[in-house]
């Protein structure tokens, strides 16, 4: 994993007025790129932060958590308040990726239109997924440098994209880890606790299987043909959870893995690193 140890010298103040000496004991580390993330240290004095204005989870030891999503800005802003009422803003650089764009010289055809009945159904889904992301349990998952949930051939890049004469068809959102066989089994990439065990697959997802990390940071797996834990049980770094399948809409046996943080859709390898041999 490539570590970016980021110290005062490398954020650009907006207001040098408000800059303190107590800031210099302000560090991250991290992928500070568009879907990428940050860990890091608050000065002491320091009672709140925001990135662009969307307040961030402090732990009682000082460190938190930050991320950045595919479409993120070229700059975020981070806001220090103190103790004593000051506010201190600095900007962070978040570097470009260059995505997989596939150009389609035929245009975008529109879906046909759902019935009713598969409306309603994919509304309740949609439902239970939001609800789901929107748990937040005290688990130190997003402390912990993640491991692969499987080893297997790279069949889907996160953020790869259609363009159909010049019209965006939507990226991909996760990894697609290809074993070449269904039931397979995976392990949890980090400590949390199960948010979601869809045992009667959804329409798109399949069975669909989504751990809390804490603050804020969560884990989806599509298409499997197996969940071995339940809604609320605590899982560990490593441990078997499932196993993979092609239940929902799913060409063949694969595991889609998907990464958000509150609403910013993350890349599961700047987490990982790459992907192990053998």
């Amino acid at each position: 994993m490539r570590a970016l140890a980021l110290g005062v010298a490398l954020f650009a103040a907006v207001s040098a007025a408000t800059a303190t000496a107590q800031s210099a004991d302000l560090a991250l580390a991290g992928e500070l790129t568009q879907g990428g993330w940050a860990r890091g240290i608050a000065p002491r004095a320091v009672v709140a932060i925001s990135l662009n204005d969307q307040p961030v989870a402090i732990a009682p030891d000082g460190r938190f958590l930050l991320a950045f999503d595919r479409d993120a800005a070229a700059a975020a802003q981070l806001t220090l308040r103190y103790a004593d009422g000051r506010a201190e803003q600095r900007e962070l650089a978040i570097a470009p990726r260059a995505w997989q764009i596939e150009r389609v010289g035929v245009d975008l055809r529109p879906g046909k239109a759902p019935s009713a009945e598969w409306a309603a159904r994919r509304a309740g889904e949609l439902a239970q997924i939001k609800a789901a992301r929107a748990l937040d349990h005290p688990v130190q998952g997003w402390r912990q440098g993640f491991i692969w949930p499987v080893k297997g051939r790279l069949s889907g890049r996160f953020g790869s994209q259609r363009i159909y004469n010049g019209v965006p068809g939507s990226y991909h959102s996760g990894l697609d880890i290809a074993t070449g066989t269904s039931g397979a089994p995976f392990v949890a990439p980090a400590d949390g606790v199960v948010i979601l065990a869809a045992q009667n697959p959804f329409s798109l997802e399949g069975r669909l299987l989504m751990i809390d990390h804490g603050m804020g940071l969560n884990s989806a797996f599509l298409h499997c043909s197996e969940l071995a834990v339940s809604v609320g049980d605590t899982v560990r770094q490593g441990q078997y959870i499932g196993r993979i399948g092609a239940t929902g809409r799913a060409t063949g046996p694969h595991l889609h893995w998907s990464i958000k943080w509150r609403d910013a859709r993350l890349d599961p390898l700047l987490f990982t690193g790459p992907m192990p041999a053998g």
